[in-house]
């Protein structure tokens, strides 16, 4: 097995990754549990789920191998997640008459910003993907004006939570060093705006289409078909394959670990654990191996903290797959590049996240 994983991850840096993200989020978590516990906040029941999916996803963006260069990304990070959510809260009040169902129409913004700021090289398409994560979990959570306290707060905490694991981390476990490509231009549209409109337009067909059959999961749908939009549509349907071998292989095993979650789970928060470190051992070279190891910790927490509806669980995958499909047709048909061969004579690929 080490003599696997070292072929795998050589020097056992991915598996730092993995570890400092599962340590940021468990920190991230208690932190906002005693936080609420001790004071009186407005929202404050939502301040542990903040902070613990800001720090989570900020440490995922994060691909410096310095660790003052590593601190400042995940304080801008951070910063991205909470901006994202004052985002949400702010458009959350204007009248929209378009017959769009429910608040999910702000989700655009943010899969609009995802393909767009990966023209800024690493540090960009982390910001573009904290906003959006920001928006989501804002989403989920039905926040209010008078939350934006919390909101902040929770951001704060994040930043602690992922910058403390970076900094007890010995300099022999920094991350291998990401390649940085840079924005290119393909006739009059960049290749950045390109992956941003056809992100947006996917997520436009999802909240019209929610609001006409009612997706149960409809912002999953958009974070599907947001995040397999890749430089090319051979490369998109490539992530997409991957993303629903993934799934279907994820979600499955969740679900039959439901006693597990209800009746031990304490071995379930293991158990996500390790798939979480699979996920950052896996992310770079194996999207389809990451996109099952967080399908399956996802089905494990959300059974954990209470949500074991198997038609709830079952359609967090079918409307992601949804989503992937629809991100396919994106790429396809709105201001299409047809292949990887293309993409590679100018080389500018999207980090996966």
């Amino acid at each position: 097995m080490a003599s696997w994983l070292e072929q795998i991850d050589p020097g056992g840096h991915r598996r730092i990754k993995g570890l400092r993200l599962i340590t940021a989020y468990g920190l991230a978590a208690v932190l906002g549990i005693v936080l609420h516990r001790s004071y009186e906040l407005s929202g404050g029941q939502y301040l542990s789920y903040l902070t613990a999916g800001f720090a989570l996803w900020a440490s995922v963006s994060e691909g410096q191998t310095t660790r003052w260069l590593s601190t400042r990304d995940l304080t801008i990070l951070n910063a991205a997640a909470v901006a994202g959510a004052l985002l949400f809260v702010g458009m959350s009040s204007i009248p929209i008459r378009l017959g769009l169902a429910g608040p999910e129409w702000i989700l655009i913004t943010g899969a609009f910003l995802v393909g767009y700021l990966k023209r800024l090289g690493i540090l960009g398409a982390g910001v573009g993907s904290q906003i959006y994560i920001g928006q989501l979990l804002a989403y989920g959570t039905n926040i209010t004006r008078q939350d934006l306290p919390m909101v902040l707060l929770a951001g704060l905490i994040a930043g602690v939570a992922s910058i403390v694991p970076l900094v007890l981390s010995p300099p022999a476990e920094h991350p291998i060093p990401a390649i940085v490509y840079s924005p290119v231009s393909d006739g009059r549209v960049s290749q950045a705006m390109r992956m941003a409109l056809q992100s947006a337009v996917a997520a436009l067909v999802i909240v019209l289409l929610s609001s006409i059959i009612h997706l149960q999961q409809s912002a999953w749908a958009v974070t599907g078909s947001t995040y397999v939009i890749a430089g090319s549509a051979s490369g998109t349907a490539d992530r997409v394959r991957r993303r629903i071998v993934g799934t279907l292989i994820g979600v499955p095993l969740g679900i039959l670990c439901l006693p597990i979650c209800l009746h031990l789970p304490t071995l379930a928060w293991m158990l996500a654990a390790v798939a979480m470190i699979t996920y950052a051992i896996a992310l770079p070279d194996r999207y389809d191996v990451a996109c099952a190891a967080y399908a399956f910790t996802l089905m494990v927490t959300l059974a954990v903290s209470g949500e074991t509806s198997i038609s709830v669980l079952a359609a967090r995958a079918w409307e992601t797959l949804i989503g992937g499909s629809l991100g396919v047709a994106a790429a396809k048909f709105i201001l299409p590049r047809a292949s990887v061969a293309a993409s590679a004579q100018k080389p500018w690929l999207p980090r996966p996240n």
